[in-house]
Order: structure tokens, then sequence, then C-alpha cells
């Protein structure tokens, strides 16, 4: 393997952050096409997936220039550098690769959105309505649980799409509460992959009975 590819290797460690091909390239020193076939080449060996990002009206943006890059699996991060602890300030962004990696199974189109004060990390958009079905923040921390007035980017994207409901984990804490007409629904990150993954393996056993 070449040495400039061995570098861009290293994007894996940006796995659950927004990213762009001028950065990386900058980054790197490598030319944009060059990186952008690159990252064909791993998406085609699902090694990792890129998931493009909507504005709080839920649109796609025209031009792509900035998307997030997930590794297919959270543990691919560990093989190629460390493993990471339950401390670790990069730990929240391998749960939500967790999650992410659990929803490529099913073949879900994701998005996430992002505006000029304010992030959602998983929504799920209409492609024909263009219009927020549901929406999910994912935190490594109980803290929200406990305060849900910190959850102003989640209740103000779910104001602009009429969302009367959306889902925030925790990394113990469940349950439910209102915060501005908003039903906010916690789940402890571990149920919430687990839920997951056994819904998808029974969607698709249906999808087989009935073939």
């Amino acid at each position: 393997m070449k040495l400039n590819e061995l570098k861009l290797l290293e994007i894996t460690q940006y796995t659950a952050n927004e990213i762009s091909l001028n950065d990386l390239s900058k980054g790197s020193g490598i030319a944009k096409n060059t990186i952008k076939k690159y990252i064909e080449y791993l998406e085609d060996a699902f090694l990792i997936r890129l998931v493009h990002r909507v504005d709080k009206n839920a649109k796609r943006f025209k031009r792509a220039n900035f998307f997030k890059i997930y590794l297919t699996n959270p543990s691919i991060r560990a093989a190629l550098f460390a493993p990471a602890t339950a401390g670790d300030e990069s730990f929240g962004s391998l749960v939500e690769t967790a999650k992410f990696s659990q929803w490529f199974h099913s073949k879900t189109l994701l998005h996430y959105a992002r505006w000029n004060n304010g992030e959602v990390d998983i929504v799920k958009v209409s492609e024909k309505e263009q219009k927020t079905m549901w929406a999910v923040e994912v935190k490594w921390s109980d803290r929200f649980y406990d305060s849900p007035k910190e959850l102003k980017s989640l209740i103000s994207f779910c104001h602009a799409q009429n969302l009367n409901k959306a889902f925030v984990t925790t990394i113990s804490k469940e349950g439910s509460k209102t915060r501005e007409s908003v039903e906010i629904g916690y789940n402890p990150s571990s149920l919430y992959c687990f839920l997951l993954g056994y819904t998808i393996i029974e969607n698709q056993k249906s999808i087989d009975m009935r073939r």
C-alpha cells in the first residue's frame, strides 16, 4: 500500500464527524479527485458509508460539499488505531457510529441535519414529500434526560418539521418527557441498538415469508 493511501486511512478516525473533500485534501496533501475515488473504493468494500446533510427544512444541498463518514463497524477504528473506553473523548462518535452501522443493514436512506446554529444526528426524510418522518439525537450522556431544555437544536428542528415526537439516546436513562410540545423518548444506547437490530431482522423475516 502506498504511503498516501496509509495517510488516507486516517479518515476513519473522523467517523461520525462532518468533513469535506477540501478538508481531507488539505490535511493529507492529496488531490480531491484521488480522495473521492479512494472513498468510493472504501464504500464498495463496505468499510465506510457516507451520510449526506439536509438543512433545517429537510432539503438536500445542491452541492454536497460536506458529509459525514461512518465506519460500517465501530470496531474497525480499534483495529486501526487503539481501543476506546467509555470515558474517551472519541467514544460518543463511536456510539453514533454503532447506531448507523445497525441502520445500514436496513438499507434505509438516512441523513443528518445541520444549519447555522444547530444539528440533529439522524433524520429520516420522505423523499417524495421532502418532509422529516422522525429524528434521533445521539448522546453519550444522561444529562439531557435531567435537562431536556438543553436539546435546543432537536426541539427547534421538530418545530420546523412539525414533529411532535423525537428520540434521544442516553447511557442508562429511559423514559419520556415533553418539552415545548415535543415528546422526547429516551433510550439507553445499548437498548436502542438491540431493539433496532431485532426489528430489522424481524422485518426481513416477514419479507422473506411473503416471497
